[in-house]
């Protein structure tokens, strides 16, 4: 029995039989990923008011090279190019910066805000042929995995950090210990970034998606199971610890610029 071939429709740019309000979601997430963008950025090049007292900001840490006691090999060093912008946040955050940019999560956010990518599901888009992430730039994505690697050391670095918020400079030039709102703030964006970090896709096959059997790999498939239950929750995860990562900086931030109190739990 012959079957007449049914026509291909192509929908045009936005073109969609959706009767909800599908541009909303899009447009929310441009908005807040620009805005952290825009912040972010300000933030780095201010090579200022990035601590105050035990407290570091997470865009500035580990501070390699920088004005702070938190300097790791002390203040600028004489071979930087008088023609770079100095500032001791440009030096680490590329790092998770890419961890974030590559993120699967991300990836189909930010393709569908920034790119309409589709705008969204069953909505016509601006182009007509697609390429897919198999090739340049796209393929670039992949390197994703790699830099989960150096997420998982900053989340060893930041966690320090907040052991460190938790002693005060006392008068006699001591250390004391205490708890501020500012050592809740550190320890609140770790704890929010370890959930994020330790619920991404790679981290769940590294952690058990090598086995062709899981079930006989009991320790692996613990920490895939609690991997995966952290991932249920990625998306969740990933915009609560970019908002925790943007306010710790601004915390310690208006902290050292005097407008904000610390004030002393403990």
């Amino acid at each position: 029995m012959a079957h007449a071939p049914l026509p291909l429709y192509r929908r045009g740019f936005g073109e969609t039989m959706r009767r909800d309000a599908w541009w909303i979601q899009p447009l929310v997430v441009f908005t807040l990923l620009l805005s952290f963008v825009v912040y972010a950025t300000w933030a780095a090049f201010q090579n200022a008011n990035y601590w105050y007292g035990s407290y570091l900001s997470p865009f500035y840490s580990p501070e390699v090279f920088g004005s702070s006691p938190h300097a790791l090999l002390g203040p600028k060093p004489a071979w930087w190019p008088a023609w770079l912008a100095f500032s001791p946040a440009l030096i680490i955050l590329p790092f998770p910066g890419l961890f974030r940019v590559t993120c699967y999560y991300y990836r189909g956010a930010y393709y569908k805000a920034f790119w309409a990518d589709p705008p969204n599901c069953a909505v016509g888009e601006p182009r007509t042929s697609y390429r897919g992430e198999r090739s340049f730039p796209l393929i670039v994505q992949n390197v994703h995995r790699y830099f989960m690697y150096i997420a998982l050391l900053f989340l060893v670095i930041l966690a320090s950090d907040v052991w460190k918020a938790l002693w005060f400079a006392t008068p006699s030039g001591g250390k004391q210990f205490g708890i501020g709102v500012g050592t809740l703030v550190l320890a609140a964006n770790v704890v929010f970034l370890s959930f994020y970090t330790l619920g991404c896709h790679s981290f769940r096959h590294i952690v058990g998606g090598f086995h062709d059997e899981l079930s006989k790999h009991r320790v692996e498939q613990v920490a895939y199971d609690c991997a995966s239950c952290l991932n249920r929750w990625h998306m969740r995860w990933a915009w609560t610890s970019l908002v925790g990562v943007a306010f710790a900086d601004l915390y310690v931030r208006m902290c050292a610029m005097g407008m904000w109190h610390d004030w002393r739990i403990v």
